[in-house]
C-alpha cells in the first residue's frame, strides 16, 4: 500500500524495534530482521498505508466458525488446515483436530512436511486426510531452492502414506523442477510408496503473489519467469511422464 504513503513519518517513532526508516524519497523501509511484527506501527499510520493482516485466535474460536456450516460439508467434508506452514503450529493444530473429531467433523493437512518426525507423527492420528507438498527430489537443490534439505519431509512423507490417504503435489517451476530427472525421480518415490494407488497433482507456476511481495518491500525472485498456462506442451509432456510411470497425474487449476 506505498501509493497511500503521505510521507508523514508517524510509523517510525511508533516503532519499539527502531526498524523503520525513510528511504532516500522520503517513504519508509522497514528492516524485517529487525521487525517483531508487533504491529504497531499500523495504527499510528492515518492514511493506511501500513496494515496489518491476521488476528490472534484460539482453537475453539475457529472450531465454532467451522460448525456454523457443518450441514454443507456432507459425509467427506471438513476443515483443511494449511499455511504457511501449519506445523510451525503443531500444538494449535492438534487442539483444533481434537475439537474437530469430537464434532465429527473431518481434517485435512496441507504440507510440505518439513517437521520433525516427532511433531509430524502426533497429528497422524487426528488426521484423516494429507496434501503434501513434493517440491524438488534432490537434496542439494532442494536446498538451494528452499534453504532446506528434503531428508525429513522424505521421511515424513513415507510415515503420512502408512497412516492416511494422501495426495501429493508438486509445484511446476521451469527450471527449477521440471526436468526430466526430476519428474522421474518423483514419480519413482511415490510410486514405491503408494504402489497402484500412486497419484500427484501439479500445481502451475503463476505470478499472482508478486503483489505480495511488493507490500512486504521483498524483492521476488522469479519476477522474470512466465506463468505456467495448464493447456501448454510442457505441463502435457511433464503429466505423460508421470502417467507412463504410473502414477496418476492431474492438473491444478
Amino acid at each position: 500500500m506505498r501509493s497511500r504513503c503521505t510521507k508523514c513519518g508517524l510509523c517510525i517513532p511508533a516503532c519499539p524495534e527502531h526498524a523503520i526508516a525513510l528511504d532516500d524519497g522520503g517513504l519508509p523501509v522497514i528492516d524485517r530482521k529487525q521487525c517483531t511484527n508487533c504491529g504497531l506501527c499500523a495504527p499510528a499510520c492515518l492514511p493506511g498505508a501500513l496494515i496489518r493482516y491476521g488476528r490472534e485466535v484460539t482453537s475453539e474460536y475457529v472450531v465454532a466458525e467451522v460448525l456454523r456450516d457443518k450441514l454443507f460439508y456432507g459425509k467427506s467434508g471438513g476443515i483443511t488446515v494449511t499455511g504457511g506452514e501449519e506445523l510451525r503450529q503443531a500444538s494449535f493444530v492438534r487442539a483444533m483436530f481434537e475439537l474437530c473429531h469430537e464434532n465429527g467433523i473431518t481434517t485435512c493437512q496441507e504440507t510440505c512436511g518439513y517437521a520433525s518426525a516427532r511433531v509430524f507423527e502426533e497429528l497422524l492420528p487426528l488426521t484423516d486426510y494429507i496434501v503434501f507438498d513434493l517440491k524438488h527430489m534432490d537434496p542439494t537443490l532442494h536446498k538451494q531452492f528452499t534453504g532446506v534439505s528434503n531428508g525429513l519431509i522424505l521421511k515424513n512423507a513415507k510415515a503420512a502414506v502408512k497412516s492416511v490417504p494422501v495426495l501429493f503435489r508438486t509445484p511446476v517451476i521451469p527450471g527449477v523442477n521440471d526436468s526430466l530427472e526430476n519428474v522421474k525421480r518423483t514419480a519413482c518415490f511415490i510410486k514405491s510408496l503408494q504402489g497402484e494407488d500412486a497419484a500427484i497433482q501439479l500445481m502451475l507456476y503463476h505470478r499472482m503473489g508478486m503483489a505480495k511481495y511488493e507490500a512486504l518491500d521483498r524483492s521476488f525472485a522469479l519476477g522474470d519467469l512466465e506463468s505456467v498456462l495448464p493447456d501448454s506442451d510442457a505441463v502435457k509432456s511433464l503429466q505423460r511422464v508421470y502417467e507412463n510411470l504410473g502414477v496418476h497425474c492431474t492438473i491444478s487449476l
